[in-house]
């Protein structure tokens, strides 16, 4: 069986980012940040709860990538929070805190009931059931 062992993350500012993913989706700091003294790469890895992991990278030199659904590549991440009822409670948590709710909570054409928001760094965080 073939499973997702981790996604990566490219961010200017991990200890945001580490604190933005922390609060709001519970994911867990359980291994110490990492740094290479050569190419001054920083990173992280957070663990949710059902073991896959998210590796946050914070580079020197980084270039912005166009934000939007529309371009070339991953879109978003999706996080599931279980009921209708957290999607809803996540997402009016977050909204209260300042952060940019693009769309939802709505059921989509597809069915799904969700959110779509963007993190401390802009990337497009899906919330779902």
């Amino acid at each position: 069986m073939i499973t997702i062992n981790h996604i990566a993350i490219n961010v200017r500012d991990l200890e945001g980012a580490v604190s933005f993913f922390t609060r709001y989706f519970g994911v867990e700091e359980k291994t110490p940040h990492y740094k290479n003294p050569r190419t001054g790469l920083e990173t992280c890895f957070l663990s949710c709860t059902n073991g896959v992991r998210i590796e946050l990278m914070s580079w020197p030199e980084m270039r912005e990538k166009p934000l939007g659904v529309k371009v070339q590549g991953f879109v978003h991440v999706a996080f599931s929070v279980g009921s209708k009822e957290q999607v809803d409670l996540l997402t009016s948590k977050l909204r209260d805190d300042g952060v940019l709710v693009l769309n939802g909570p709505r059921t989509t054409g597809d069915g799904y009931y969700e959110s779509l928001i963007q993190d401390s760094e802009g990337n497009l965080i899906e919330i779902t059931i």
